[in-house]
């Protein structure tokens, strides 16, 4: 069970991550403020995680099988 959890958190960080640096990349073109842009950043990092949490566990444990 620490297998699934381990890897279900890598999986769904990265991916939060990676959808919060595309939020930044395209807030590049606009006129925004520093606080704007990486607080928008965390907000769209904190929501991703939570999408992504029940979504990535359970695809994980069917693919190991538990």
């Amino acid at each position: 069970m620490q297998k699934v959890s381990i890897i279900s958190a890598a999986v769904y960080i990265g991916s939060a991550l990676l959808i919060a640096g595309l939020f930044l990349l395209g807030t590049i073109p606009f006129n925004l403020t520093a606080v704007d842009r990486i607080g928008g950043a965390v907000w769209v990092f904190i929501l991703s995680v939570i999408i992504l949490m029940p979504i990535v566990i359970s695809q994980i444990k069917k693919r190991i099988n538990i």
